[in-house]
């Protein structure tokens, strides 16, 4: 491709509303154009790097056995009422009325599309196990999307489903997905690592994230460098020991509390009741019933964790009024002792189990009770690990300290089991005639986002630093003089067609500009490996071969293209 040809409209400035480097560079390099907030153009350079990620993609599902499929993105809501997630899904779906009136989803994945064709295609056990996969635009109602491709309304996506037999068939699945998306990511040139990660809407039982390293991520990661341990941080446990159990001692004592509504102020003068100490009640309202939910003054709550500890749907945290309407008091004041309504469920956190000589709030404006007991003064509907996991506390595997690091989500895998195929009938005849649901997986990598990740990882003051792998251009050949008569365009000329012919992907930059501008320009987009055909070097018999991140190499003309394939080869 000659540069005179294409569009690569590169920008000294980024626009205001580009926050992270990749989004800036996305930009500045002519990859993507923005239409509206969250939906992008791919402009000729992205385009190219979006098509060699889904081909590497493509070329390790197909290595993995998964066949591919393509399914609509207009979906009948039906399907997703009969999974469920016409109602947990709610918040991320577009909806559309087509001229009849009726109601249509756009898919933002697909799982209810495939369990109904493996429903009505797959019949018998003969027929197992199967792994389909797609790549294709997937579409996500986000109420502010952020970051250019990473929290978009329209991206592109790589699901694949699988159906098996048996529970181990299933893992068998997993396992070969997960080694697939270890291949790709490697490939595309990231440094990603799988951490366990929460099922989230999706559902099922066993997951992993896989997660590049990234400053500006919006993932943050608990991990141990000692064993290896690491899950994303809504599912992250510690080995940190539960709250020290003191003697029970005398019964409850309420004392009064004026002005003090926040743990910090409990802790000072003249009160002094640590924040260890102390019981922190949270009222809730999750799927519409009010629940409260107990946690230790120094920790803090972990939405995620409660919905899936306690299976709802959706929780909030509840009003000033809504407060005063269920215990009798305002936030600050609130605890689990005393006038909790019987149909109120409480839900502790694990670290509070046998703690003693607590302090918590009395259900009363500026009051709380000491002494007390959890086990002998709350009713405790049930225990689960619901507190946030801190960076230095003990790994739950081998109690080395934990470090958190923040980190860009590229994949997700998922052991789904048979939510899916029971709701939507996606059911065989085994060998022995009964009739079971299938075990299914699932798994999806952001395509689009894979390739924002990429810049996001690999970028220096000058511009993009792009792996031979997924680049838009591995080597751009830069003459200095255009003229077509010139010396240096003719060469160039010549190397374009001797590097076309083995197969290299190559751009020449046939603009008259300045040498300052292509170079810069070659940077910013960053292209691999650059020659330059300048007057004086040509003159030496030499050209200049430039690796992105290297020095500048004198090269005689006879020796260049032989070079730049030892580059591109390694």
């Amino acid at each position: 491709m000659k540069w005179t040809q294409t569009l690569i409209p590169t920008l000294r400035e980024a626009p205001a509303d580009a926050e992270i480097i990749s989004h800036k560079l996305l930009l500045r390099a002519g990859l993507i154009r923005k239409l509206a907030g969250g939906v992008y153009t791919f402009l000729p350079l992205g385009l190219r790097v979006l098509r060699k990620v889904e081909q590497i993609v493509r070329e390790e599902m197909d290595r993995a056995g998964a066949v591919e499929v393509l399914m609509p993105a207009l979906q009948p809501p039906e399907i997703w009422e009969a999974s469920g997630r016409a109602e947990t899904a709610s918040n991320v779906l577009f909806k559309v009325k087509d001229s009849s009136g009726r109601q249509w989803f756009l898919s933002p994945t697909a799982e209810e599309v495939i369990t109904t064709l493996a429903a009505n295609e797959i019949n018998s056990y003969r027929q197992l196990p199967k792994n389909f996969y797609q790549i294709s635009l997937k579409f996500r109602d986000e109420i502010r999307p952020r970051f250019g491709l990473m929290r978009a309304k329209e991206f592109i996506m790589k699901d694949a489903y699988s159906f098996d037999t048996t529970d181990e068939g299933a893992m068998a699945a997993y396992k070969k997905m997960y080694d697939a998306y270890t291949r790709i990511f490697a490939r595309c040139g990231l440094k990603a690592f799988p951490v366990e990660a929460d099922t989230g809407v999706i559902g099922g039982n066993y997951s992993h994230e896989f997660m590049v390293p990234a400053e500006t991520g919006e993932n943050e990661v608990a991990f141990c460098e000692a064993c290896g341990y690491a899950a994303n941080i809504e599912k992250a446990t510690s080995g940190i020991p539960k709250t020290a159990a003191r003697e029970i001692g005398s019964a409850i004592e309420k004392f009064a509390t004026p002005g003090v509504v926040t743990i910090e102020a409990l802790s000072k003068e003249p009160y002094k009741v640590p924040a260890n100490r102390q019981i922190k009640t949270l009222v809730y309202v999750a799927d519409s019933k009010v629940i409260l939910i107990l946690i230790r003054g120094d920790d803090q709550l972990n939405e995620t964790k409660l919905l899936a500890r306690t299976g709802a749907v959706a929780a909030r945290p509840a009003t000033p009024e809504e407060c005063v309407a269920t215990l009798g008091a305002k936030p600050g004041s609130l605890g689990a002792v005393v006038n909790v309504p019987a149909e109120v469920k409480v839900y502790a956190d694990e670290r509070l189990q046998g703690a003693n000589d607590m302090t918590t709030g009395a259900n009363e404006d500026g009051f709380h009770l000491k002494n007390v007991s959890i086990e002998r003064d709350i009713k405790v509907t049930a225990w689960f690990d619901l507190r946030t996991v801190s960076a230095g506390e003990p790994c739950v595997k081998c109690a080395k300290p934990l470090k958190i690091r923040r980190a860009i989500e590229v994949g997700h895998v998922f052991k789904l089991g048979t939510k899916y195929s029971e709701k939507l009938n996606a059911t065989f005849l085994d060998a022995d005639g009964s009739r079971k649901p299938s075990v299914m997986g699932c798994y999806g990598i952001g395509v689009t986002r894979t390739l924002q990740a990429v810049i996001e990882q690999g970028n220096d003051k000058d511009g993009v630093i792009w792996p031979l792998s997924v680049a838009p251009y591995q080597v751009c050949i830069t003459p200095l003089a255009v003229a077509p008569d010139s010396q240096a365009m003719q060469l160039a000329e010549k190397f374009y067609a001797e590097f076309t012919a083995k197969g290299v992907d190559v751009i020449l930059d046939d603009r008259d500009e300045r040498p300052g501008v292509k170079f810069k320009d070659a940077d910013l987009v960053g292209f691999p490996i650059r020659i330059a055909l300048g007057e004086k070097s040509l003159a030496k018999g030499e050209v200049e071969i430039k690796p992105r991140t290297a020095a500048f190499q004198a090269v005689k003309i006879e020796d260049a293209v032989e070079a730049v394939m030892k580059l591109i080869k390694g």
